[in-house]
C-alpha cells in the first residue's frame, strides 16, 4: 500500500518576476496594511492638536496671507491674487510633502522592516495617499477663498482629479529616487530641503509666468517640470478653463516617465535596503 505524497511548495529563483513586477504584485498583496498605513499618517499627524487636521489648510492659508502682503504690490496685477497664489501654493504643498515624507516614512519605518516583511514601496505609497486626502480636502477652503475675493468658481473644478492624480505620479516617482539616494546618503534629506526652497521661487507660485523676461521664461516654463503641473492644476480652479490635449500631455509623459523610472530604480534596490535602514 502505497502512502500518498502531498505537494509542498517548492521556492524557485528562477521563476522569480523581475524585481519591479514583483513589488507591484507585493503592493497588492499587502494593499490593506498600506491602508491601515495611510490611516495611520492622516489620523496620528494632529492627534494632539487642538485644530487637528484644520491645520491641513491653515497652513497654507497662513502662508497665503504672508504672501499676499509681502508681493501683492509687485505681482498683484492678476484678479483674485490670493486665490491664484493659493490655487498654485496648494499644489506645491502637495508636492512638497509628501516627497519629503516618503524620504521620513522609509528612514523611520526601519525597525519594522527587521520586524516583518512589507513591501518597501508601501512608505512612499502611504505618503502620497497622505497627502492626497489632505489636498482634497483642502479644495473646499480655496473655494471659499475664491468666492471672497471674487473670482468665479465654475463647474470645471470636476476636473482637478486629472491633474492630482497626475502630480501624485509624479510625486511618487520623485519620492522614491529621493528615497533609494537618503538610504545610502542621508544628507539627501536636508539637501533636499534646500532644493525645494530654490525650486518653489523659480516656479510662478505668486507670480505669472507672463511678467518674466523673455530670456529666462523658456527655462522656467520648460525645464522646470512642475510649472506644466500647477498650471494644469489652476486651469479648472482658478482660470474655470478645461485643459486641452496639448497642456495634459507634457505632464501626463513626464509623470509616467518618472514613476516608472522611480519604481524601477527603488525595487531593484528594495532588497538591500533593511540592512542600511
Amino acid at each position: 500500500m502505497t502512502t500518498p505524497t502531498t505537494s509542498l511548495p517548492v521556492y524557485d529563483s528562477a521563476r522569480r518576476p523581475p524585481r519591479p513586477i514583483e513589488e507591484l504584485q507585493q503592493v497588492f498583496r499587502y494593499r490593506f496594511l498600506i491602508l491601515q498605513l495611510l490611516r495611520r499618517d492622516v489620523l496620528t499627524r494632529y492627534k494632539r492638536s487642538v485644530l487637528g487636521i484644520a491645520w491641513t489648510f491653515l497652513n497654507p492659508l497662513g502662508t497665503m496671507l504672508v504672501m499676499t502682503v509681502a508681493f501683492s504690490q509687485v505681482f498683484g496685477s492678476m484678479p483674485g491674487y490670493p486665490a491664484y497664489i493659493l490655487s498654485g501654493l496648494m499644489a506645491w504643498t502637495f508636492f512638497a510633502q509628501s516627497t519629503t515624507a516618503a524620504i521620513v516614512n522609509l528612514v523611520w519605518g526601519g525597525g519594522l522592516l527587521h520586524r516583518i516583511y512589507i513591501p518597501r514601496t508601501s512608505f512612499a505609497l502611504a505618503a502620497i495617499g497622505t497627502a492626497l486626502v489632505n489636498l482634497s480636502l483642502a479644495v473646499l477652503p480655496i473655494l471659499v477663498v475664491m468666492l471672497v475675493v471674487g473670482v468665479p468658481v465654475s463647474w470645471t473644478v470636476i476636473f482637478l482629479p486629472v491633474p492630482m492624480l497626475l502630480l501624485a505620479l509624479f510625486s511618487l516617482g520623485v519620492g522614491l529616487l529621493l528615497s533609494s539616494f537618503a538610504v545610502y546618503f542621508p544628507d539627501v534629506s536636508e539637501m533636499y530641503q534646500i532644493i525645494l526652497s530654490a525650486w518653489m521661487y523659480l516656479t510662478p507660485i505668486f507670480y505669472s509666468e507672463e511678467i518674466l523676461p523673455a530670456l529666462y521664461r523658456p527655462l522656467i516654463t520648460g525645464l522646470n517640470p512642475l510649472y506644466g503641473f500647477i498650471r494644469l492644476y489652476r486651469l479648472p480652479l482658478y482660470y474655470g478653463q478645461i485643459p486641452t490635449w496639448g497642456d495634459i500631455w507634457p505632464s501626463l509623459l513626464i509623470a509616467v516617465v518618472t514613476v516608472t523610472v522611480g519604481w524601477i530604480f527603488f525595487s531593484l534596490k528594495a532588497d538591500e535596503m533593511a540592512y542600511r535602514i
